[in-house]
This record gives C-alpha cells, structure tokens and sequence, in this order.
C-alpha cells in the first residue's frame, strides 16, 4: 500500500498528476509546494513578461503565500504546523532571496524548528521563485 492520498481544496491544484499529500504511517509527506493560490492564474508576488516567464517578483510575498498553502495542506490531512519535522526548500536565486527567505522563515518556524535543507535551482515547472517540500508526523 501506498499510503492514503490527500487534496486540499484551499490549496491550488497541482500542476501534474500527483496528491497534495500522502500518508504513510504516522508521517504525511507533502509534494512541493508553491506560492500558487487557489482559484487563481495570476502568482502572488509575481509580474510575468509577455512570453509568460518572470519579469520580476517578490519573495516575500511568495514565502508567505507558500507557508499558507503549507499551512492549509497540513490542516486538511489532519495535521499542523508544528507536527513539521523536515523542510527542504528550493529557490531559485539564493544570493538575492535567501536574506529574505531565512527571515520569514524564522518568523514562522521560531517555535517548531524542523530539520531543513535549502538548495538553490535553475527554475520551478511554473514561473515561482520558491518551492517547500514538507515532511510532518500525523
């Protein structure tokens, strides 16, 4: 068995063919997750150039608007925020956006501190500059 698959209808829908959650055990795993909001086309933070790629953005609101899909991902397979217990995040322009990042971060997870890997990339399949890849206990 693969473990109980979870949609969370107050996160945006996933752009390919996969759960916003599986659980396996006690442990939920969360596929990545982006700034996206539900319901929308347009990407909180995010000003796109005619060719549909980033003209510019801002990673806070990005940061925010990720940690609340987390948040609601979480809520709806019957866990929390502080049931996190490992992070891994992708950006994709660590010099400019890591200070920022690392500071909301901080602010969110100043209680819960789960293990947590930051690595940089060279673009996310939808034009964002941040993805969270979650793991929790349930």
């Amino acid at each position: 068995m693969n473990g109980e698959k979870y949609n969370s209808k107050r996160a945006p829908q996933a752009v390919g063919l996969y759960p916003h959650a599986r659980k396996v055990g006690n442990l939920l795993f969360l596929s990545g997750v982006g700034p996206r909001a539900v319901n929308e086309q347009k990407i909180p933070g995010v000003k796109l150039n005619k060719e549909g790629g980033i003209a510019s953005y801002d990673i806070a609101k990005q940061c925010h608007s990720v940690f609340n899909n987390v948040k609601y991902i979480l809520e709806d397979a019957g866990s929390s925020w502080d049931n996190i217990i490992d992070v891994q995040v992708f950006l994709t322009n660590m010099k400019d956006d890591f200070k920022i990042y690392n500071k909301i971060y901080a602010e969110y997870f100043n209680e819960n501190q789960p293990c947590r890997t930051t690595v940089e990339i060279n673009a996310l399949p939808t034009p964002i500059a941040i993805e969270l890849k979650i793991i929790a206990t349930i």
